[in-house]
């Protein structure tokens, strides 16, 4: 399918290219934003009706927004392997949510190449503040082993399930959160994605002293369960506003602030006040770039990790959260891997709407592109500066692949409008599902049985696609290391 690109009136380019004049304007700083969860249609610019996301809305009116942006894959710690690397879920080390001893998930192995070294590599300065969940402190994966400066959020993304946590960490240094003990009432302490958001628009202010270029990546646990919120004007706002169900959680015991989710009484309204709230950081974010003189040259990119989840209360079917797709955090089905995704930079990349095919994979090449850090070649995204600079040239996925270990294993393939998925795949009935999106969108019309031969085109892109990891093994037959 040719990707589209439909202009706004006003819309601006740069008047010089990337390549020729790199050595005369200064490098582009640049803020990747990643929401935690976010639904396609939990933002009011892809179709939100019951709140509204005015800061993010605007930010998608200045820049251009996508409406064929796929993640990483359905679930967090690969999903962020994806984009961080530049490949994949066939490819890429990281490729489920594995907890390991004593905090923290499967590590990104040594020598990574990540767009955090990439950039280091060139003079700039790299933050990341939320959501790390690619290695514990002090293993390979570690923030600071894959070219991170500066890190301040969970290391863990289990223990990210809790927004009052009793630590954090700054770098490898942990952080005791005194007011988050369990002999204080919950949701009376310090509300971590605050502090994080503190820590992040500091790293800001250094950099306007600093001078020197950055990289500053923001993957806030919003609006990822549990649903909960400090008792301010953003809930007062919600709360009655929506008919509710009050969800019954875990408010002590092992699980309390350990993966587990606290009790809610309205969670319609605590989950439009959480996704208000990250709104209000995001807009907190441009102003600050503003008033600090570093806007106009900071490309800022937002897009969610997967679907929308159906944990903690959280009620997704009610917000329409997954927009017009099927399928939700953990399917394969466009729910839970089609996601927002916006770039902004006035004045030097396109402003309007794109259905351009994309992934997270294209992430580390366009970023490898657009500041001339290393070759944009060789992994398995392209680089998108050519689409966001309204400039011919744009290079097209062949297809894009997907894989899922959990659930007995899920996997997908998108080429053109078709897309086939294979489901239960190390269970008793696996299965194979053809959908043509272009004139079935929402995926409700299996033509697998109908058209044996495009099954068959898209199954050998599948098979190749894949690359056995013993560390993740999906395929019958596969084994774990050590098995």
């Amino acid at each position: 399918m040719k990707g589209k690109l439909f202009w706004l009136a006003g819309g601006t380019l740069a008047a010089a290219s990337c390549a020729s004049d790199k050595a005369d304007k200064p490098l582009p700083n640049v803020v990747f934003i990643l929401a935690d969860d976010l639904g396609w249609g939990d933002l009011s610019c892809y179709g939100q009706e019951l709140f509204e996301t005015p800061n993010i809305d605007a930010l998608a009116a200045s820049g251009l927004r996508f409406t064929q942006c796929y993640s990483g894959t359905t679930v967090s710690a690969p999903s962020r392997s994806c984009l961080v690397t530049g490949t994949h879920s066939g490819h890429t080390a990281v490729r489920g949510n594995v907890e390991l001893p004593p905090e923290g998930q499967f590590p990104l192995p040594e020598g990574s190449q990540t767009f955090f070294n990439d950039l280091k590599s060139i003079g700039y300065t790299t933050g990341a503040f939320g959501k790390w969940g690619l290695g514990g402190v002090g293993s390979t994966g570690d923030p600071g082993n894959q070219g991170v400066d500066t890190f301040f959020g969970f290391n863990c993304q289990l223990l990210a399930h809790s927004y009052y946590p009793d630590h954090l960490w700054d770098n490898d240094s942990r952080v005791e959160l005194e007011d988050n003990r369990d002999d204080i009432p919950y949701g009376q302490g310090t509300y971590a994605p605050d502090l994080i958001h503190e820590k992040a628009l500091k790293f800001l202010d250094d950099r306007a002293s600093d001078g020197k270029p950055f990289f500053m990546w923001y993957p806030t646990t919003i609006p990822h369960a549990e649903l909960i919120v400090p008792e301010d004007s953003i809930i007062q706002k919600f709360r009655g506003t929506y008919p509710e169900t009050p969800y019954k959680g875990i408010d002590d015991g092992p699980y309390f602030r350990k993966g587990g989710y606290v009790s809610q009484e309205y969670p319609h309204a605590t989950f439009a006040a959480m996704v208000s709230r990250m709104d209000m950081y995001v807009g907190q974010i441009v102003d600050r770039l503003k008033e600090l003189g570093l806007y106009e040259n900071t490309v800022i990119m937002f897009a969610s990790d997967n679907g929308p989840h159906k944990e903690g209360g959280h009620d997704p079917d009610f917000f329409n959260s997954n927009g017009p797709w099927r399928g939700y955090k953990r399917d394969v089905y466009e729910g839970g891997i089609r996601v927002p995704m916006i770039v902004s930079w006035p004045g030097h990349i396109a402003k309007g709407e794109t259905d351009f095919m994309c992934s997270f994979w294209d992430m580390m090449p366009t970023l490898r592109d657009l500041t001339g850090s290393a070759s944009p070649e060789g992994m398995d995204g392209v680089s998108l500066l050519p689409l966001l600079k309204g400039k011919k040239g744009q290079k097209e996925h062949d297809f894009l692949y997907f894989e899922f270990q959990e659930l007995n294993g899920r996997q997908a393939v998108r080429k053109g409008p078709w897309k086939l998925v294979h489901m239960n795949i190390r269970g008793d009935a696996p299965r194979f599902e053809l959908y043509n999106l272009e004139n079935d969108p929402g995926e409700t019309k299996d033509l697998a049985a109908k058209m044996p031969e495009k099954v068959n085109e898209l199954k050998v892109i599948m098979e190749e696609s894949h690359i056995p990891n013993p560390d993740f093994p999906l395929l019958p037959g596969e084994r774990r290391k050590g098995e």
